[in-house]
Protein backbone atom coordinates (compact mmCIF):
# COMPACT_ATOMS: atom_id res chain seq x y z
CA UNK A 1 0.00 0.00 0.00
CA UNK A 2 1.34 3.42 -0.90
CA UNK A 3 1.69 5.97 1.87
CA UNK A 4 -0.97 8.63 1.45
CA UNK A 5 -3.22 6.38 -0.67
CA UNK A 6 -5.66 5.95 2.20
CA UNK A 7 -8.09 8.60 3.35
CA UNK A 8 -6.88 9.91 6.70
CA UNK A 9 -8.97 10.79 9.72
CA UNK A 10 -11.14 7.68 9.95
CA UNK A 11 -9.21 6.56 13.03
CA UNK A 12 -8.16 8.36 16.19
CA UNK A 13 -4.86 7.26 17.72
CA UNK A 14 -4.31 8.28 21.34
CA UNK A 15 -2.12 7.20 24.22
CA UNK A 16 -1.59 7.70 27.91
CA UNK A 17 1.40 9.80 29.05
CA UNK A 18 4.02 7.04 29.36
CA UNK A 19 2.94 5.27 26.16
CA UNK A 20 2.85 8.56 24.27
CA UNK A 21 6.34 9.49 25.42
CA UNK A 22 7.81 6.10 24.58
CA UNK A 23 6.37 5.94 21.07
CA UNK A 24 7.34 9.51 20.25
CA UNK A 25 10.90 8.75 21.35
CA UNK A 26 11.33 5.23 19.99
CA UNK A 27 8.49 4.56 17.56
CA UNK A 28 5.84 1.86 17.76
CA UNK A 29 7.20 -1.64 18.30
CA UNK A 30 4.66 -4.50 18.55
CA UNK A 31 7.13 -6.40 20.73
CA UNK A 32 6.48 -3.80 23.44
CA UNK A 33 2.82 -4.81 23.71
CA UNK A 34 2.17 -6.75 26.90
CA UNK A 35 -1.61 -6.49 27.05
CA UNK A 36 -4.52 -6.45 24.60
CA UNK A 37 -7.57 -4.82 26.18
CA UNK A 38 -11.21 -4.99 25.09
CA UNK A 39 -14.30 -3.27 26.46
CA UNK A 40 -17.93 -4.25 26.88
CA UNK A 41 -20.16 -3.13 24.05
CA UNK A 42 -22.20 -5.92 22.46
CA UNK A 43 -22.95 -5.17 18.81
CA UNK A 44 -20.59 -2.20 18.91
CA UNK A 45 -17.82 -4.72 18.25
CA UNK A 46 -18.87 -4.82 14.60
CA UNK A 47 -17.12 -1.48 14.09
CA UNK A 48 -13.90 -3.18 15.22
CA UNK A 49 -14.09 -6.49 13.36
CA UNK A 50 -12.05 -5.27 10.40
CA UNK A 51 -9.44 -3.83 12.77
CA UNK A 52 -9.38 -7.14 14.63
CA UNK A 53 -8.36 -8.78 11.37
CA UNK A 54 -5.44 -6.36 10.95
CA UNK A 55 -4.27 -7.11 14.48
CA UNK A 56 -4.57 -10.86 13.87
CA UNK A 57 -2.72 -10.70 10.57
CA UNK A 58 -0.09 -8.04 11.26
CA UNK A 59 0.52 -7.77 15.00
CA UNK A 60 -0.16 -11.14 16.64
CA UNK A 61 2.77 -12.80 14.82
CA UNK A 62 5.12 -10.07 16.10
CA UNK A 63 4.13 -10.22 19.76
CA UNK A 64 6.60 -11.50 22.31
CA UNK A 65 4.89 -13.47 25.05
CA UNK A 66 3.47 -13.71 27.41
CA UNK A 67 0.91 -11.17 26.22
CA UNK A 68 -2.20 -10.89 28.35
CA UNK A 69 -5.67 -10.31 26.94
CA UNK A 70 -8.28 -8.81 29.23
CA UNK A 71 -11.86 -8.27 28.25
CA UNK A 72 -15.33 -7.87 29.60
CA UNK A 73 -18.41 -8.84 27.62
CA UNK A 74 -17.75 -8.63 23.87
CA UNK A 75 -14.08 -7.88 24.53
CA UNK A 76 -13.65 -11.39 25.92
CA UNK A 77 -15.49 -12.90 22.95
CA UNK A 78 -13.12 -11.11 20.56
CA UNK A 79 -10.05 -12.39 22.37
CA UNK A 80 -11.43 -15.92 22.31
CA UNK A 81 -10.97 -15.55 18.54
CA UNK A 82 -7.51 -13.97 18.81
CA UNK A 83 -6.15 -16.85 20.89
CA UNK A 84 -7.26 -19.68 18.61
CA UNK A 85 -4.77 -21.30 16.23
CA UNK A 86 -6.36 -19.54 13.22
CA UNK A 87 -7.62 -16.22 14.60
CA UNK A 88 -8.76 -14.91 11.22
CA UNK A 89 -10.99 -17.92 10.66
CA UNK A 90 -12.38 -17.55 14.19
CA UNK A 91 -13.13 -13.84 13.61
CA UNK A 92 -14.89 -14.76 10.36
CA UNK A 93 -17.04 -17.32 12.19
CA UNK A 94 -17.88 -14.91 14.97
CA UNK A 95 -18.78 -12.05 12.65
CA UNK A 96 -21.01 -14.17 10.41
CA UNK A 97 -22.79 -15.81 13.36
CA UNK A 98 -23.30 -12.45 15.03
CA UNK A 99 -24.63 -10.80 11.88
CA UNK A 100 -26.95 -13.70 11.14
CA UNK A 101 -28.53 -14.15 14.56
CA UNK A 102 -32.33 -14.16 14.49
CA UNK A 103 -35.00 -14.40 17.17
CA UNK A 104 -38.71 -14.75 17.62
CA UNK A 105 -40.80 -11.56 17.58
CA UNK A 106 -40.46 -11.03 21.34
CA UNK A 107 -37.53 -13.11 22.57
CA UNK A 108 -37.09 -13.58 26.31
CA UNK A 109 -33.80 -13.92 28.15
CA UNK A 110 -33.93 -17.74 27.84
CA UNK A 111 -34.03 -17.55 24.06
CA UNK A 112 -31.29 -14.91 23.89
CA UNK A 113 -29.08 -16.89 26.27
CA UNK A 114 -29.55 -20.07 24.24
CA UNK A 115 -28.61 -18.23 21.04
CA UNK A 116 -25.50 -16.81 22.73
CA UNK A 117 -24.39 -20.29 23.73
CA UNK A 118 -25.01 -21.50 20.19
CA UNK A 119 -22.84 -18.70 18.75
CA UNK A 120 -20.10 -19.36 21.30
CA UNK A 121 -20.03 -23.07 20.45
CA UNK A 122 -19.78 -22.22 16.76
CA UNK A 123 -16.94 -19.74 17.31
CA UNK A 124 -14.89 -22.28 19.28
CA UNK A 125 -15.62 -25.30 17.14
CA UNK A 126 -14.20 -28.63 18.31
CA UNK A 127 -10.73 -27.57 19.43
CA UNK A 128 -10.95 -23.85 20.12
CA UNK A 129 -10.97 -24.07 23.91
CA UNK A 130 -7.82 -26.16 24.05
CA UNK A 131 -6.15 -23.92 21.46
CA UNK A 132 -6.78 -20.89 23.68
CA UNK A 133 -5.48 -22.65 26.78
CA UNK A 134 -2.32 -23.75 24.99
CA UNK A 135 -1.61 -20.57 22.98
CA UNK A 136 2.16 -20.10 23.11
CA UNK A 137 2.01 -16.29 23.31
CA UNK A 138 -1.42 -15.11 24.46
CA UNK A 139 -2.78 -15.55 27.97
CA UNK A 140 -6.54 -15.02 27.98
CA UNK A 141 -8.23 -13.54 31.05
CA UNK A 142 -11.93 -12.77 31.50
CA UNK A 143 -13.42 -10.40 34.08
CA UNK A 144 -16.91 -11.17 35.35
CA UNK A 145 -19.16 -9.94 38.15
CA UNK A 146 -20.52 -12.29 40.82
CA UNK A 147 -23.88 -10.94 41.91
CA UNK A 148 -24.98 -10.54 45.51
CA UNK A 149 -28.38 -10.53 47.21
CA UNK A 150 -31.31 -9.54 44.92
CA UNK A 151 -28.98 -9.24 41.95
CA UNK A 152 -28.28 -12.96 42.04
CA UNK A 153 -31.94 -13.71 41.29
CA UNK A 154 -33.17 -13.88 37.68
CA UNK A 155 -36.76 -13.01 38.52
CA UNK A 156 -37.40 -9.69 36.72
CA UNK A 157 -38.97 -7.79 39.62
CA UNK A 158 -36.23 -8.67 42.09
CA UNK A 159 -33.47 -8.08 39.57
CA UNK A 160 -34.91 -4.73 38.47
CA UNK A 161 -35.17 -3.58 42.08
CA UNK A 162 -31.60 -4.63 42.75
CA UNK A 163 -30.30 -2.87 39.65
CA UNK A 164 -32.11 0.35 40.53
CA UNK A 165 -30.67 0.29 44.04
CA UNK A 166 -27.16 -0.40 42.73
CA UNK A 167 -27.40 2.38 40.13
CA UNK A 168 -28.55 4.87 42.77
CA UNK A 169 -25.73 3.89 45.12
CA UNK A 170 -23.23 4.19 42.26
CA UNK A 171 -24.15 7.84 41.73
CA UNK A 172 -22.93 8.61 45.24
CA UNK A 173 -19.86 6.37 45.07
CA UNK A 174 -18.55 3.94 42.48
CA UNK A 175 -17.13 1.82 45.29
CA UNK A 176 -20.67 1.29 46.57
CA UNK A 177 -21.08 -1.29 43.80
CA UNK A 178 -18.97 -3.60 45.95
CA UNK A 179 -22.05 -4.19 48.10
CA UNK A 180 -23.86 -5.61 45.06
CA UNK A 181 -21.15 -7.28 42.96
CA UNK A 182 -17.65 -8.64 43.27
CA UNK A 183 -15.07 -8.98 40.54
CA UNK A 184 -14.15 -12.52 39.58
CA UNK A 185 -11.18 -12.82 37.23
CA UNK A 186 -10.97 -16.05 35.28
CA UNK A 187 -7.30 -16.23 34.37
CA UNK A 188 -4.78 -18.28 32.47
CA UNK A 189 -2.66 -19.48 35.36
CA UNK A 190 0.52 -19.97 33.31
CA UNK A 191 1.48 -16.32 33.92
CA UNK A 192 0.12 -13.77 36.33
CA UNK A 193 -1.30 -10.67 34.59
CA UNK A 194 -0.64 -7.11 35.82
CA UNK A 195 -4.32 -6.80 36.84
CA UNK A 196 -4.37 -10.00 38.89
CA UNK A 197 -4.94 -8.13 42.15
CA UNK A 198 -7.02 -4.97 41.89
CA UNK A 199 -8.24 -2.68 44.64
CA UNK A 200 -11.53 -0.83 45.00
CA UNK A 201 -13.89 -3.81 44.88
CA UNK A 202 -14.04 -7.29 46.39
CA UNK A 203 -12.22 -9.61 43.98
CA UNK A 204 -11.53 -13.30 43.49
CA UNK A 205 -9.33 -15.16 41.01
CA UNK A 206 -10.29 -18.44 39.37
CA UNK A 207 -8.01 -20.47 37.08
CA UNK A 208 -9.39 -20.81 33.56
CA UNK A 209 -9.94 -24.39 32.40
CA UNK A 210 -11.62 -26.35 29.65
CA UNK A 211 -14.50 -26.90 32.09
CA UNK A 212 -15.22 -23.22 32.78
CA UNK A 213 -13.97 -21.17 29.83
CA UNK A 214 -17.21 -21.05 27.85
CA UNK A 215 -19.27 -20.32 30.95
CA UNK A 216 -16.92 -17.50 31.96
CA UNK A 217 -17.13 -15.93 28.50
CA UNK A 218 -20.90 -16.28 28.43
CA UNK A 219 -21.15 -14.82 31.93
CA UNK A 220 -19.10 -11.72 31.15
CA UNK A 221 -21.60 -10.86 28.39
CA UNK A 222 -24.71 -11.67 30.41
CA UNK A 223 -26.41 -8.29 30.58
CA UNK A 224 -28.90 -8.26 33.47
CA UNK A 225 -32.55 -8.43 32.32
CA UNK A 226 -31.37 -9.35 28.79
CA UNK A 227 -29.58 -12.66 29.36
CA UNK A 228 -29.72 -15.14 32.20
CA UNK A 229 -26.92 -15.05 34.73
CA UNK A 230 -24.59 -18.04 34.61
CA UNK A 231 -24.81 -20.07 37.81
CA UNK A 232 -22.20 -22.08 39.67
CA UNK A 233 -19.33 -21.98 37.18
CA UNK A 234 -16.91 -24.91 37.54
CA UNK A 235 -13.99 -24.14 39.84
CA UNK A 236 -15.49 -20.83 40.97
CA UNK A 237 -17.42 -19.85 44.11
CA UNK A 238 -21.08 -20.81 43.86
CA UNK A 239 -23.40 -18.05 42.75
CA UNK A 240 -24.69 -16.08 39.77
CA UNK A 241 -22.19 -14.52 37.39
CA UNK A 242 -23.08 -11.54 35.22
CA UNK A 243 -21.68 -9.00 32.78
CA UNK A 244 -18.16 -7.97 33.74
CA UNK A 245 -18.88 -4.53 32.32
CA UNK A 246 -21.12 -3.69 35.28
CA UNK A 247 -18.00 -2.79 37.22
CA UNK A 248 -15.43 -2.74 34.42
CA UNK A 249 -17.30 -1.34 31.42
CA UNK A 250 -14.20 0.14 29.78
CA UNK A 251 -11.61 -1.40 32.13
CA UNK A 252 -10.72 1.35 34.60
CA UNK A 253 -7.61 -0.34 35.95
CA UNK A 254 -3.97 -0.44 34.80
CA UNK A 255 -3.92 -2.53 31.65
CA UNK A 256 -0.19 -3.15 31.30
CA UNK A 257 2.70 -3.70 33.65
CA UNK A 258 5.39 -1.08 34.16
CA UNK A 259 7.66 -2.65 31.52
CA UNK A 260 5.11 -3.12 28.69
CA UNK A 261 2.36 -1.28 26.79
CA UNK A 262 -1.31 -2.09 26.23
CA UNK A 263 -3.06 -1.96 22.86
CA UNK A 264 -6.75 -1.15 23.12
CA UNK A 265 -9.06 -1.15 20.10
CA UNK A 266 -12.13 0.70 21.29
CA UNK A 267 -15.45 2.00 20.02
CA UNK A 268 -14.78 5.45 21.52
CA UNK A 269 -11.76 7.66 22.20
CA UNK A 270 -12.65 7.86 25.89
CA UNK A 271 -13.09 5.44 28.77
CA UNK A 272 -16.06 5.15 31.11
CA UNK A 273 -15.33 3.14 34.25
CA UNK A 274 -18.58 1.23 34.84
CA UNK A 275 -21.89 0.33 33.18
CA UNK A 276 -23.84 2.62 35.51
CA UNK A 277 -21.43 5.48 34.78
CA UNK A 278 -22.56 6.01 31.19
CA UNK A 279 -24.80 9.01 32.04
CA UNK A 280 -22.40 10.41 34.66
CA UNK A 281 -20.25 13.02 32.95
CA UNK A 282 -18.06 13.48 36.01
CA UNK A 283 -17.14 9.81 36.39
CA UNK A 284 -13.69 9.37 34.84
CA UNK A 285 -10.99 6.71 34.96
CA UNK A 286 -7.83 7.19 36.95
CA UNK A 287 -4.77 8.45 35.08
CA UNK A 288 -2.87 5.36 36.25
CA UNK A 289 -5.33 3.18 34.33
CA UNK A 290 -4.49 4.72 30.96
CA UNK A 291 -0.84 5.66 31.48
CA UNK A 292 0.66 2.91 29.33
CA UNK A 293 -2.27 2.39 26.96
CA UNK A 294 -2.47 2.99 23.19
CA UNK A 295 -6.12 3.44 22.22
CA UNK A 296 -7.31 3.22 18.61
CA UNK A 297 -10.91 4.16 17.82
CA UNK A 298 -13.10 5.29 14.90
CA UNK A 299 -13.40 9.03 14.52
CA UNK A 300 -16.66 10.92 14.91
CA UNK A 301 -16.55 11.87 11.23
CA UNK A 302 -16.29 8.21 10.23
CA UNK A 303 -19.15 7.16 12.52
CA UNK A 304 -21.32 9.89 10.99
CA UNK A 305 -21.01 8.09 7.63
CA UNK A 306 -22.27 4.76 8.97
CA UNK A 307 -25.90 3.66 8.58
CA UNK A 308 -28.10 5.68 10.94
CA UNK A 309 -25.00 7.81 11.69
CA UNK A 310 -23.98 5.58 14.58
CA UNK A 311 -22.11 2.47 15.62
CA UNK A 312 -24.30 -0.67 15.68
CA UNK A 313 -25.69 -1.48 19.14
CA UNK A 314 -28.07 -3.93 20.79
CA UNK A 315 -30.97 -1.46 20.66
CA UNK A 316 -31.04 -2.04 16.90
CA UNK A 317 -32.85 -5.31 17.68
CA UNK A 318 -35.73 -3.24 19.07
CA UNK A 319 -35.60 -0.22 16.76
CA UNK A 320 -35.40 -1.88 13.34
CA UNK A 321 -36.90 -4.83 11.56
CA UNK A 322 -34.61 -7.88 11.40
CA UNK A 323 -34.11 -7.30 7.68
CA UNK A 324 -33.08 -3.68 8.13
CA UNK A 325 -30.87 -4.47 11.11
CA UNK A 326 -28.94 -7.14 9.23
CA UNK A 327 -28.65 -4.94 6.14
CA UNK A 328 -27.39 -1.95 8.14
CA UNK A 329 -24.97 -4.06 10.15
CA UNK A 330 -23.47 -5.63 7.04
CA UNK A 331 -23.16 -2.20 5.45
CA UNK A 332 -21.39 -0.91 8.56
CA UNK A 333 -18.96 -3.84 8.61
CA UNK A 334 -18.14 -3.31 4.94
CA UNK A 335 -17.58 0.41 5.53
CA UNK A 336 -15.13 -0.43 8.32
CA UNK A 337 -12.69 -1.79 5.77
CA UNK A 338 -11.72 1.88 5.56
CA UNK A 339 -10.56 1.70 9.18
CA UNK A 340 -8.51 -1.40 8.46
CA UNK A 341 -6.88 0.26 5.44
CA UNK A 342 -5.92 3.26 7.53
CA UNK A 343 -4.42 1.15 10.29
CA UNK A 344 -2.47 -0.83 7.69
CA UNK A 345 -1.14 2.42 6.24
CA UNK A 346 -0.03 3.71 9.64
CA UNK A 347 1.76 0.44 10.40
CA UNK A 348 3.39 0.32 6.96
CA UNK A 349 4.57 3.92 7.08
CA UNK A 350 5.72 3.94 10.69
CA UNK A 351 3.58 7.02 11.34
CA UNK A 352 2.04 5.93 14.63
CA UNK A 353 4.04 8.50 16.60
CA UNK A 354 2.90 11.45 14.51
CA UNK A 355 -0.73 10.33 14.61
CA UNK A 356 -0.83 9.90 18.40
CA UNK A 357 -2.56 12.45 20.58
CA UNK A 358 -2.92 12.48 24.38
CA UNK A 359 -5.55 10.08 25.66
CA UNK A 360 -8.06 12.02 27.68
CA UNK A 361 -9.61 10.45 30.77
CA UNK A 362 -13.14 11.10 29.46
Amino acid sequence: MQSGSVKQGSLVFSAGPSALREIRENGFDPARIGTLAGASGGAKWLVLSQLDRVVARRLLPELQGPVHTIGTSIGAWRFACYAQRDPLAAIDRFEEAYLSQTYSEKPDRHEITAKSREILDYVFGEDGVEEVLSNPVLRMHVMTCRARNLLSIDKPAALAAGLMTAATANVASRRALGAFFERVLFHDDRDRPPFFELTGFPMRQVAMSSENMKDAILATGSIPMVLEGVRNIAGAPRGTYRDGGIIDYHLDFPHAGEDRLALYLHFYNFIKPGWFDKPLSWRQPSQASIDRTILISPSASFVARLPNEKIPDRHDFENYTPERRVRDWRTAVKACEELADELEEVLDSGRMAERLEPLQAA
